[in-house]
């Protein structure tokens, strides 16, 4: 889930495109990124710490791994069909597809947890495709009385160091000693290296495995299918090209579409705008 700071503001952090479009905008907030420590580096790509003073709405684009948060302070609700749903303090975001629009309380403070494309397997037995599309209460998928415990410590402490260490140590009680799929990691690297845009049977002939055990292996492991997340990353890479001083249509050619209808079609799925009108606010 990637979570907008600024209209029209990209960020890249370790090789991944943070974007977001804000809906309402003048107000102040604050968005810094945390890394793990070692023992979580290969499962947790980051935290971020999100503050944000004045009520608002976003969108979320989709992202290539789970995200985790904890509200600390404050009230988020999702937005559907102009429906306003309040969701729990603590949830989980399984990989989406199509962006997502949030709305948060005015004086807002969380933490979020970045799964590695991997890494959401290797602390729930819960297969992370189960949760595609999906924001749920994180009780959910952990131990509820755990998940209390979580929220009564960071509601005790006030600096972003203490916030971190007290997830941390969340995730550390979960994780399981278990073996990491290499097939799936090497389709993952794979899929990346392409930049989304390798077709999945020359990925089945690359990992000699046939397609049906291989799709079931990483929608398990991953959350989504192989060609959904193959086009996740293609759409991440179409946003770093966005910045650049290219045009829409060396951006559309460069990253494998068939033609610009099938561009346009594929990000305005992802950002419920055109290239067009996106590039125009950069």
């Amino acid at each position: 889930m990637l979570k907008i700071p600024a209209f029209g503001n990209t960020q890249n952090v370790s090789g991944h495109t943070i974007a977001t479009v804000p809906i309402t905008t003048n107000r102040q907030m604050k968005f810094d990124k945390h890394f793990p420590t070692d023992k979580l580096k290969d499962y947790i790509k980051y935290y971020v710490v999100s503050e944000m003073d004045l009520e608002s709405e976003y969108k979320v684009f989709p992202s290539s791994g789970l995200v985790m948060g904890f509200q600390y302070k404050g009230q988020i609700s999702s937005i559907k069909d102009k429906a306003v749903n309040k969701m729990t303090s603590a949830g989980i975001t399984g990989i989406s597809n199509g962006y997502k629009i949030f709305k948060n309380s005015d004086n807002i403070g969380t933490i979020l947890v970045y799964f590695s494309d991997i890494g959401f397997a290797h602390f729930s037995s819960h297969p992370a495709n189960e949760l595609f599309d999906l924001v749920i209460s994180l009780d959910d998928i952990f131990e509820k009385q755990k998940v209390k415990e979580v929220e009564e410590k960071l509601a005790t402490v006030s600096t972003d160091k203490q916030r971190i260490k007290i997830v941390e140590q969340f995730l550390l009680s979960e994780l399981k000693d278990i073996e990491t799929d290499k097939l799936i990691v090497e389709a993952v690297k794979l899929i990346y290296q392409s930049k989304g845009t390798i077709k999945i049977k020359e990925l089945n002939e690359k990992l000699f495995i046939s397609q049906s055990p291989f799709e079931k292996r990483f929608r398990k492991t991953v959350g989504t299918t192989a060609k959904k997340f193959a086009s996740i990353v293609r759409f991440n890479s179409v946003l770093d090209n966005m910045n650049d001083a290219k045009t829409l249509t060396e951006i559309c050619y460069e990253n494998n579409f068939f033609d610009q209808a099938h561009f346009i079609k594929d990000f305005k799925q992802f950002t419920g705008n055109t290239p067009e009108n996106f590039k125009r606010f950069l």
